[in-house]
């Protein structure tokens, strides 16, 4: 099955200690880089105000501070839906992005900011920009990505930050799962005119059911990735090396069975493509068949921010962080 999802970006192949060291063999991104391949040049400028993301099919302001100060949730919400009355860039149906779309724009290759090079954005300000997703562990917070070196957690919604507008439909990025509104202080509310996630539910809709036994492993219908069945390859939190051979010695004893197939350590896109942003603890959609579900789990992903780090998976909270690579601390979820 062809790749539904994109590539992080990430070409380079890293050491526990961040050196740069050959992709062959690492079973790291750099190596696979596994996903859709990243059009060059990725972005097409229309006009001063927007520009196309050839990656996704979606058309961004160019302006990363386009209120001028840095706005609450609800703020930014409203911002937006002024844009729309106002026509900006001659456009009536300006959004703000989801969690997904907001993520795309995250090159794992680049850091202050973690934007591909040649980007077209203008004042881009070195700290977090909102979604329309609301954090379901939390509904008085919203998740929220961090330019400096593309993090991906949730504040409070009366917190103030910038944030860049979109508009468009994408046929690469899934859904996020959101089906529900709420107000800044977290009460559930009536979607209809919200500008919210769970009003619009942009994104490739979910097949249903979403996934299905494939031989040793469950196929995601979604993305066409296959998934270890259970969290619990490791009991015992590893670091990332270990996690690395965890998977190599997976393979070696014929987990890998579909020859030219074998498992791998899942790169910082693929882990969060199964995050349901309607669910937590764990942050999955609620018919999933996994058993054996631990916390966290390390990615192939090197943060370029900081390269003797490497990017995780927070399952209870679905949110992207990263962990010391020399720590025992996350644990191993195969995907191929």
């Amino acid at each position: 099955m062809e790749p539904r999802l994109l590539s992080s970006g990430q070409k380079g192949c890293y050491a526990t200690d961040g050196r740069q060291v050959p992709c062959k063999g690492s079973g790291q991104d750099g190596e696979y880089r596994a996903g859709l391949e990243i059009p060059e040049p990725r972005f097409e400028p229309l006009g001063e105000e927007a520009a196309l993301d050839r990656a996704t099919g979606l058309v961004w302001c160019r302006n990363a501070a386009v209120s001028e100060f840095p706005c609450t949730w609800q703020e930014a919400l409203e911002f937006v839906a002024g844009m729309n009355r106002e026509s900006y860039g001659g456009f009536t149906d300006w959004r703000l992005p989801n969690r997904r779309e907001m993520r795309s724009l995250m090159s794992y290759e680049a850091r202050l900011p973690a934007l591909p090079e040649g980007h077209p954005f203008q004042d881009v300000f070195s700290g977090w920009y909102w979604t329309s997703t609301t954090a379901a562990i939390n509904p008085a917070y919203a998740w929220y990505v961090h330019m400096e070196g593309a993090r991906m957690f949730y504040g409070r919604k009366d917190e103030s930050w910038f944030f860049i507008p979109v508009r468009g439909d994408s046929e690469v990025l899934p859904a996020t799962g959101q089906r529900i509104c709420y107000g800044a202080g977290g009460e559930v509310v009536e979607c209809e005119g919200t500008g919210q996630d769970g009003e619009l539910r942009k994104g490739r809709p979910w097949p249903s059911p979403r996934f299905s036994r494939e031989g040793e492993g469950v196929l995601d219908r979604l993305t066409g990735l296959v998934w270890y069945p259970s969290g619990d390859l490791v009991t015992v939190p590893v670091s990332w090396q270990e996690a690395l051979e965890t998977v190599e010695e997976l393979n070696r004893r014929g987990g890998g069975a579909l020859g030219s197939r074998p498992w791998r350590l899942p790169n910082v896109n693929e882990l969060e493509s199964l995050v349901d942003a309607s669910a937590h603890s764990p942050a999955l959609p609620a018919d999933h068949p996994f058993t054996g579900l631990m916390d966290v789990y390390w990615s192939s992903t090197t943060s370029f921010f900081e390269p003797d780090w490497a990017w995780a998976l927070y399952l209870a909270k679905g949110a992207i962080g990263v962990g010391f690579k020399r720590n025992r601390e996350f644990f191993v979820w195969p995907v191929r």
